[in-house]
């Protein structure tokens, strides 16, 4: 990392998404997460698989190989593993006991499989990113495709705490003239750092406009929050002008939307971002669902845009970067996860 702000590794003790829930079928998928190769499947009773995706004769991925049951059988001499990583047949000689891969644990939730690159006697499922509203008939749902970014995920780290962002790399959405100057105020917890602010007497941004159940102008509220290592949860809210100041309790006509994010490091210039969001309308609206869907889609291709040029950029420039006062909040985070991963060894 050039930016000079944190880490250049990952934190493995954490847990990451590996993929949609219904992506993951029969089927050996293979997968890059923190730039170690995983295969990933389910087995026969339906429970999701992760094995190191390479096997330890030779290291050809397994993923070349092929199923037999709820073994996989490696594609070059036919070592056999269950999905413990243990070998359990080999040709021409018993099992040699040190041929195994590694499986990592893995937990189903939010229509999500999260994986665990540490130490698999820290898992702790409880850890995951907590979401009181989901599973409510009272809020909204929709989730957007996978999106592919070619930059280093710190660098998508910058842009989701950075609130400011939204005046110039999405106007025609999330972004007004009204975003511009307003001071942020930047807080750090045990769990991860945020960037908030309300905006008054403002506007609607176009994005929100539409769903409004008000008329006129409002006040906005941007919650930009990252939790260790990688998950974001960004807050939108939009009351009639002169009723904020708090978060709660909120106007009755108040637009609430969080957005969830969760990024996946593939490797040092690659990540895998996740979302979907809930929103406390139209919960069962299939239309604004897809309207939502398809807004969100398009304004992160704006950041997607961005950021991979934002990797080149860093990458080639002759002269360092610069830090302004809206990185505040990123470079507290960054500072952090570096002792985080430090503290791993």
């Amino acid at each position: 990392m050039s930016r000079g702000l944190g880490a250049e590794g990952f934190l493995n003790n954490a847990w990451y998404v590996a993929d949609w829930a219904d992506a993951i079928t029969s089927a050996l998928t293979p997968l890059e997460i923190l730039g170690q190769r995983v295969v990933l499947f389910r087995a026969a009773d339906g429970r999701p698989v992760a094995l190191e995706d390479a096997c330890p004769h030779r290291k050809l991925p397994l993923s070349l190989g092929r199923r037999e049951g709820d073994t996989l059988v490696c594609g070059y001499h036919g070592l056999t593993f269950d999905t413990s990583g243990a070998c359990i047949a080999a040709p021409t000689q018993a099992a040699p006991p040190k041929a195994c891969v590694r499986a990592y644990p893995l937990a189903e939730r939010y229509g999500l499989v999260w994986i665990w690159m540490g130490d698999p006697a820290a898992a702790d499922p409880s850890a995951i990113v907590e979401i009181p509203q989901w599973g409510s008939r009272d809020w909204g749902y929709n989730r957007g495709p996978v999106m592919h970014v070619d930059c280093h995920y710190l660098y998508v780290v910058d842009n989701l705490l950075d609130p400011t962002h939204v005046t110039w790399v999405h106007p025609g959405s999330f972004g007004d003239a009204s975003c511009a100057a307003v001071p942020i105020e930047t807080t750090a917890r045990p769990n991860g750092v945020t960037a908030a602010r309300w905006l008054t007497d403002t506007q609607p941004a176009p994005f929100y406009a539409k769903f409004l159940r008000f008329t006129g102008r409002a006040d906005r509220y941007q919650h930009y929050e990252m939790r260790y290592p990688s998950n974001a949860v960004i807050k939108a809210v939009f009351v009639p002008a002169g009723t904020s100041g708090c978060t709660e309790p909120l106007h009755a006509d108040a637009f609430c939307m969080d957005s969830f994010n969760f990024l996946t490091p593939v490797n040092a210039q690659q990540t895998r971002y996740f979302w979907f969001q809930l929103r406390n309308f139209a919960p069962d609206d299939s239309a604004v669902s897809e309207e939502f869907t398809q807004d969100v889609t398009h304004a992160f291709e704006e950041d997607r845009v961005i950021l991979n040029a934002v990797q080149i950029g860093m990458d080639t420039s002759p002269t360092p970067g610069i830090d302004l006062k809206n990185d505040l909040a990123s470079f507290r985070f960054r500072q952090t996860l570096a002792r985080m991963i430090a503290a791993e060894g």
